[in-house]
């Protein structure tokens, strides 16, 4: 099964912080690392702002699947970490733009703290065929 297993990296999208990859591919499914609002370029949380943070996650999840050779299109399960669940409403709105035709299944989930103090995290699993 090893074989199988393929690490996904890109520069377009954060390194990881700690002993994972951005994503793994084994078989047509793409587990992918969560991501937080961090721009790649300078390794800095973008905002302060929830709906600022939700896009820059995404961006990064797009720029993780895209590494893969998949599209947003191709995930079918995200998670979504969040430090505040009022927040719930406000992350909808940026994430609809992203999924607005048939949306993946979605887990949206209140936690205590994220890494670097951010307000959000998202993972998602894609398959690609």
């Amino acid at each position: 099964m090893t074989q199988d297993k393929q690490i996904i990296s890109t520069d377009k999208a954060p390194a990881a912080i700690g002993p994972y990859s951005q994503a793994v591919k084994v078989g047509g499914l793409l587990f992918m690392s969560g991501q937080i609002p961090v721009n790649p370029s300078n390794g800095a949380i973008v905002s302060e702002d929830i709906q600022e943070q939700a896009k820059q996650s995404l961006e990064n999840l797009k720029a993780v699947i895209t590494a893969a050779g998949g599209s947003l299109s191709d995930i079918v399960k995200t998670t979504i970490f969040a430090v505040d669940i009022n927040d719930f409403q406000a992350v909808n709105k940026i994430y609809a733009g992203y999924f607005d035709n048939n949306p993946p299944a979605r887990s949206f989930v209140a936690v205590k703290e994220l890494p670097k103090g951010a307000k959000i995290e998202i993972e998602a699993i894609a398959y690609l065929n």
